[in-house]
């Protein structure tokens, strides 16, 4: 009935024996300003054509109309795109070399599109701007009931996180959004990570914080099923999607990227294999 499925994550897991270690750091922090072009568009890493795999990031498109996004970007959902998706999938591809069979292109998805089931991982950016009609939220409730798994990410301070939380409430109304413990599972599924720490996007290094609209309190947040599954991962305060994004580029701190990878493949580890 369902063509939900975790796919075999061992060889995922070897894509991170050649990551270097790296201490987290904890909470927002002041840095020098970040110097450049803050909308960089990078090429696409690599387009060597759609082949199947073992792993697709999976990207959903939802409605955003109120956001100055639609503006600049086509639509909330798009921030980030293409640069983030690539340069992630295309980090564990050239890490993982030939142990991980990766496909080749991220995907772009509707809620309500039945494909969805094809991904045991889907990724959310700017959930503050997202507006799920009854139809996105019962298609989403039905993913995440067969086994699939939400990550948001990239949203900011009191307003946004109340706009994320009631979209969350429409999917999964009698379900709570709580702070996840680090000695939870998915902080250790494959790195063992003791920290929350604060993965910056570019508008907060442009004024030398980490935090923005008010945000200064990072948060790992989760929303468990009845077996204590995490359905749905957040990360509260936090732009991992920059981070992917300037990976490549040496201005961006290190650190955060290191951290934004890092925590990005234990989501997936756990969400592929739980």
């Amino acid at each position: 009935m369902s063509r939900l499925r975790h796919h075999v994550v061992v060889p995922l897991l070897l894509v991170f024996l050649v990551l270097p270690f790296l201490m987290p750091v904890v909470g927002q922090q002041q840095l020098d300003p970040f110097q450049g072009d803050p909308n960089p568009r990078h090429p696409r890493p690599f387009t060597d054509g759609d082949w199947p795999g073992e792993y697709t990031f999976a990207r959903i498109i939802y409605d955003s109309p109120h956001s100055p996004y639609n503006r600049w970007f086509g639509g909330a959902w798009r921030v980030d795109y293409p640069e983030a998706d690539y340069n992630f999938m295309m980090g564990i591809r050239e890490w993982a070399g030939s142990n991980l069979h990766l496909s080749g292109r991220p995907v772009q998805i509707r809620p309500t599109d039945e494909r969805l089931f094809d991904y045991p991982f889907a990724y959310v950016v700017e959930p503050g701007h997202m507006e799920l009609s009854d139809e996105d939220a019962a298609a989403l409730r039905e993913y995440l009931m067969r086994g699939g798994f939400l990550m948001l990410d990239d949203f900011h301070g009191e307003i946004e996180w109340q706009h994320a939380r009631g979209e969350i409430k429409k999917i999964l109304p009698e379900y709570e959004i709580k702070d996840l413990p680090l000695t939870h599972p998915i902080f250790h599924s494959y790195f063992d990570l003791d920290g929350v720490v604060q993965v910056p996007g570019v508008a907060a290094l442009v004024q030398g914080v980490t935090y923005e609209k008010g945000g200064v309190t990072p948060h790992y947040m989760g929303v468990e099923d009845k077996n204590g599954r995490v359905m749905v991962f957040l990360t509260r305060n936090c732009d991992l999607g920059d981070a992917w994004e300037w990976i490549n580029d040496p201005r961006y701190p290190a650190q955060y990227g290191m951290v934004a990878y890092k925590v990005g493949m234990n989501v997936i580890t756990y969400a592929m294999s739980h």
